[in-house]
């Protein structure tokens, strides 16, 4: 027994092998615990069995040999090293080539894959796992998948139909056909969203324009109405002020003209006509006549436009609250009504009205295709101008239709895609091509996620508008409804309205927050007038520049002075030759194919810049919002602002502290550009914080000292109203040239109101509240 308890003890480096007791006890001194180790057999026994009491007492304990142990621990460590060596750079070259992909260059084609053997050891074959799409493959898919014939098919839905005005039978017609589509698209969610507004029709009997002499004449009784004019019969001397814009007005004034009680004559362009009324308003003028500025298809000069002459969007009768049924409204109306009557006549008739006006010429600068323009009647003339609006006001039910495709990582977090879909005629221009691209992006994209394993992160809403042509009626009340969360989830609005109005030039209006993007894009989008060409070439390097403030008109308009939501329209046209059908009965698709013969191709093109930058913000771990663009804007106010400073000094004021906020804005987008470059992108914690942080840009530059119900459009780049850098500006502008027509308590409520909106939108980038600096 003893040999062999000899031989087990040797095998085991002497070790023994019955098992063993450890106590740790610390020792009462405060020294450090000691270790007992006791043979478990020798305590139970009081010796080992088998084995005299004598030996077991005269035997030494054996001694530990802990080399092998060491061995151990040192192979484990070198595995373990091992290991992680093979790890590291196996992750290193996947992640150049990740970067190689997000660059666009290199190759992209990584497909991961899962290797797994069978209980034999034998390998079985590899599993493949999910696709990852890297940038320039998901670009390349969506220019394959965009059809133009299948544009063809959507626009060719409007054809035959007179009509399409909202709240009718064919708006709502085509409300359920693109419902439907968005069915068949196997969009993630499809719903319609439903507001009672009220809009303006035409009424019994149709409007009419006379001028009186000696006798009354007819000028013309149009089809055509302008809604929201006042209802009424209005009698005065006419009076031509071209465009209609200040400038204009102003150039009267210093004719020493008078225009209170007057009518006034201006042509389409430059403003809206709801702004051209309401300068003509300010002046005293009792009415409002507009037509079409010159073309060179002499057809379209017997067409008289529709229009509206609300200075807002949205129902003026609900103003700050969304029209739901179930809404208490209170007896009010938008401070933006004209209160005059307002009509629009043909170019025929304005001709035949300046032919009957004596008194002076026009300015040189106002004659261009104006016929015989003349400014008003001389003093002796007793010529007036007679204007009847009949128009009357309805309550109807309008729908918006939506569907999306939900992002995988965050779905709280999406991009909106928007057409116009009413019109007063067929509407090609203004809502067939909007809503025939709106329709090929729902289809395209959604087949890429159902199909071909796109992943979208954030996602993506199509909508479809109705009561556009009153005012984006339809997307403001939206806006109205969701006011309480829509800033905070929608990250951007892609308006593709009127994509398509000629073929020469490109119009971009956007938030500064999406330039770089838009640059990227059209450095990737082919020009369908050239394919050797990129977009990028018509519109050159100084493009922003030449981008285009949004009006009132615009349906992107609400959701970017309204909600701070970042905003991009753009669309083909060709500058000096405005397609001169817009707006009227004759918008059809066989004029605007006679506008430009390559209509479905421009139209591929423009969903293609959509589609990109829809699906360039859904799939990046980063969004793709340059919110360095705003220190640009900023810093080019404040070079502006210089001039005045001695203006401002003799006030007793100081420009200083809006430059100090200026800098302030500077210095955060600095510090939120270095988080970003510090930061993990693989971290969606942190990711989507700083990403929140970036989305609140064009929110924070809207004034937090103005209530939305009086003072709609808040933003002070893009708003309306005084509390606007434009405005501030202006009333600097007046000060330099007199100093006793500025009212001082109202520059500074000014000046304070735009360093504060700039030192918070400052506070805002910076994120949390500790890391703020307070003293400006």
């Amino acid at each position: 027994m003893d040999h062999a308890r000899a031989a087990i003890s040797n095998l085991f480096s002497g070790e023994p092998t019955s098992y063993t007791r450890f106590s740790i006890a610390r020792q009462m001194d405060g020294d450090n615990s000691h270790v007992e180790m006791n043979l478990a057999a020798d305590e139970e026994e009081g010796g080992e069995v088998g084995r005299p009491e004598h030996l077991h007492a005269s035997m030494p304990r054996p001694r530990r040999n802990g080399r092998n142990l060491c061995f151990i621990i040192m192979a484990a460590v070198l595995l373990l090293l091992i290991g992680f060596l093979i790890g590291y750079l196996s992750y290193r070259g996947r992640m150049q080539r990740v970067n190689r992909c997000l660059d666009g260059s290199g190759n992209c084609e990584m497909t991961p894959t899962a290797s797994y053997f069978s209980d034999d050891g034998t390998e079985e074959e590899e599993v493949p796992g999910p696709r990852i799409l890297y940038w320039p493959e998901l670009r390349n898919m969506l220019s394959s998948k965009l059809s133009a014939a299948s544009l063809e098919v959507n626009l060719r839905q409007r054809e035959g139909k007179n009509s399409f005005e909202a709240g009718k039978d064919e708006d709502e017609n085509t409300a359920r056909y693109i419902h439907d589509q968005f069915t068949s698209f196997r969009l993630d969610d499809v719903w319609n969203d439903e507001h009672y507004v009220r809009l303006q029709d035409k009424g019994s009997s149709k409007n009419q324009v006379f001028i009186i002499e000696d006798s009354q004449e007819e000028l013309e009784s149009p089809d055509a109405f302008v809604a929201y004019s006042k209802s009424g019969t209005v009698t005065g001397k006419p009076i031509y002020v071209n465009y209609g814009c200040k400038e204009d007005f102003q150039k009267i004034r210093n004719m020493h003209v008078s225009m209170n009680g007057a009518i006034i004559i201006f042509r389409a362009g430059k403003i809206t006509l709801a702004e051209k009324v309401a300068n003509a308003r300010k002046e005293g003028a009792v009415g409002v006549l507009m037509y079409v500025d010159t073309s060179n298809d002499k057809k379209a000069d017997s067409y008289v436009p529709f229009g509206h002459a609300h200075l807002g969007t949205g129902d003026p009768f609900t103003p700050g609250f969304p029209s739901f049924n179930h809404t208490q409204f209170p007896p009010v109306e938008s401070s933006g009504l004209p209160q005059i009557p307002v009509q629009t006549i043909s170019r025929e008739a304005a001709a035949k009205l300046f032919g009957k006006m004596d008194g002076d010429k026009c300015l040189q600068e106002w004659t261009r295709g104006v016929m015989g323009c003349k400014v008003t009647v001389s003093s002796n003339s007793k010529m007036t101008v007679k204007l009847t609006v009949n128009n009357v006001m309805v309550d109807r039910k309008i729908l918006n239709i939506f569907g999306v495709i939900k992002g995988f990582e965050e779905p709280d977090r999406y991009v909106v895609l928007g057409a116009q879909r009413d019109s007063w005629g067929p509407g090609a221009a203004k809502a067939g091509v909007g809503t025939a691209i709106l329709l090929e992006l729902a289809r395209v994209i959604s087949e890429m996620v159902k199909n071909d394993d796109y992943k979208p992160r954030r996602s993506i809403i199509f909508a479809s508008w109705s009561a556009g042509e009153y005012g984006a009626v339809g997307a403001t009340e939206w806006l109205e409804g969701y006011s309480t969360t829509l800033h905070a989830k929608a990250f951007t609005y892609i308006n593709l309205d009127t994509a398509v109005l000629g073929s020469k030039n490109m119009k971009i209006s956007a938030s500064p927050l999406l330039y770089s993007l838009l640059e990227a894009t059209m450095k990737k989008v082919k020009d369908p007038a050239n394919d050797l060409e990129y977009l990028y070439s018509r519109i050159g390097s100084d493009w922003i520049k030449k981008v285009v403030p949004l009006d009132l008109d615009n349906a992107a308009f609400p959701f970017l002075a309204y909600s701070g939501i970042p905003v991009v329209s753009f669309g083909f046209y060709d500058e000096g030759e405005e397609y001169a059908f817009l707006g009227t009965t004759e918008d059809t698709l066989a004029n605007l194919k006679e506008k430009t013969d390559k209509l479905y191709p421009l139209m591929r093109a423009a969903a293609e810049v959509a589609g990109q930058i829809a699906l360039r913000l859904t799939h990046d771990h980063e969004l793709f919002l340059d919110f360095d663009r705003y220190s640009d804007e900023l810093l080019s106010f404040q070079e502006k602002l210089w001039h005045f400073n001695a203006n401002v000094k003799e006030l007793g004021l100081t420009l200083n502290w809006l430059y100090f906020a200026r800098g302030d804005f500077q210095r955060a987008a600095d510090a939120l550009r270095r988080d970003i470059e510090k930061s993990d992108r693989e971290n969606r914690i942190v990711r989507r914080a700083l990403n929140d942080r970036m989305m609140k840009v064009e929110y924070d530059f809207l004034s937090p000292y103005l209530s939305p119900k009086d003072a709609p459009f808040r933003h002070i780049f893009f708003g309306r109203g005084n509390h606007t850098l434009r405005s501030l500006l202006e009333n600097l502008e007046q000060l330099a040239v007199n100093k006793t027509s500025v009212d001082v308590n109202e520059l500074k409520e000014q000046l304070a109101l735009a360093t504060w909106t700039i030192k918070g939108a400052a506070n805002a980038l910076v994120g949390d509240i500790w890391n703020t600096d307070n003293e400006i």
